[in-house]
């Protein structure tokens, strides 16, 4: 909780932020509703969210601190942050899930003409019943809704030094578990046994938990990033990746790194050179002002120019409370890039039709230019021969 992971200033100085983006906007408040959002301006970290069964709601008002509308189960843990209005229901409760409490304090917050800010633009959902959000916003009427997707983007986006830190130990632990892949990935191991070692290494090295493991692993390259394991042996001549978002106190990691079983040949040689000199492209490029497009353009110019081509999708993201937030690195996002974004880049390489590799590192992007979070990759292919 807050006295835990961050201090009462921390989640003030988010919380008055969100506030100056509200009132920018003409927001007289702001519903937050998912885990990452109600995190961020109260503190509140748990698994809870996994069981669908229970609705949260964090109400920011035009100034001061949040207002908690939350089931009874969680009061003891909410208590244990700086939100002290805290409103609860037992639930869950079929005639009113929360519903009416949701609305007075609403309707306390916001005059009777005003607006309450709702994100719902991209990588947003809300999460509330479609039936109690419809009867909501009839009982509050008629105060407008209104999209609220930039006033907690814009916020988020930036992180602070204390958010910095908790990534960069997120990815301490991931460094230290690819540092162990080379003792249980050998020749003859199942695919799906070595991401259960990954993970279980992953634990150990101090994740409190491992919420994204994927990969691939084929002759030459692999195919996708985003298949669950197979029971397949690995063989000589595979190209192994793993990629990782691993947790630390709700903060994540996200990065791969790719391993030749025994020899690799001389096609992936070459595509894991050309995503090296790809990402050092964009390590020595990236600054403040750039637009995430730029940036995608920056990678595809180094990857086209080495005579390969792009592959993979999108060539990096935002990332914090959420394995993946926004900007993304692709031609279509304008969104300018400024100091105290972490981002991951993150360029594929086509080795062959329906054979890519994929090189990720996560950075922070400061006045100076970029700075690793993740430990730099090797810039020759690991192989292992076990």
């Amino acid at each position: 909780m807050a006295e835990g992971v961050f201090t009462r200033a921390e989640f003030e100085t988010r919380v008055a932020r969100m506030q100056n983006q509200m009132a920018a906007a003409g927001q007289d408040a702001l519903l937050l509703t998912t885990p990452a959002d109600v995190f961020y301006v109260t503190g509140f970290l748990t698994r809870f969210w996994e069981s669908p069964a229970r609705p949260w709601y964090i109400l920011v008002p035009a100034s001061g601190a949040p207002i908690a509308v939350i089931p009874a189960i969680g009061a003891e843990l909410m208590g244990r942050s700086w939100i002290t209005d805290m409103r609860t229901w037992d639930a869950p409760n079929p005639t009113d899930d929360g519903v009416s409490l949701l609305c007075d304090a609403i309707c306390e917050q916001v005059p009777t003409h005003g607006a309450l800010g709702i994100p719902m633009g991209l990588e947003t959902h809300l999460r509330m019943p479609l039936a109690d959000y419809v009867a909501c916003t009839a009982k509050i009427a008629p105060r407008r809704i209104v999209d609220a997707t930039d006033t907690v983007q814009r916020t988020r986006e930036i992180k602070s030094a204390a958010e910095i830190a908790k990534i960069k130990a997120s990815c301490a632990i991931a460094d230290r578990a690819f540092d162990r892949v080379a003792t249980f990935a050998q020749k003859g191991r199942p695919l799906d046994a070595v991401f259960r070692d990954f993970q279980i290494a992953l634990l150990s090295e101090g994740a409190d938990w491992v919420s994204y493991v994927a990969g691939g692993a084929g002759q030459g390259g692999y195919g996708d990033v985003i298949s669950p394991a197979s029971s397949r042996a690995l063989q000589d001549g595979d190209i192994l990746m793993l990629d990782t978002g691993a947790v630390r106190d709700g903060y994540f990691c996200d990065f791969d790194r790719n391993f030749a079983i025994g020899t690799p040949d001389d096609a992936a040689r070459r595509a894991y050179d050309v995503a090296y000199q790809a990402t050092d492209a964009a390590l020595s490029a990236l600054h403040p002002g750039m637009t995430a497009a730029e940036l995608h353009h920056v990678m595809c110019q180094s990857i086209l120019s080495q005579g390969a081509q792009p592959g993979g999708g999108r060539l990096g993201h935002g990332l914090g409370i959420t394995l993946t937030e926004w900007p993304s690195l692709t031609p279509h996002d304008h969104t300018p890039l400024r100091a105290g974004m972490v981002l991951t880049l993150e360029p594929g390489v086509e080795i062959a039709p329906g054979k890519i590799m994929v090189h990720e590192e996560n950075i922070v992007l400061t006045a100076a230019g970029a700075q690793l979070l993740s430990r730099r990759a090797p810039p020759a292919l690991p192989e292992i021969h076990r």
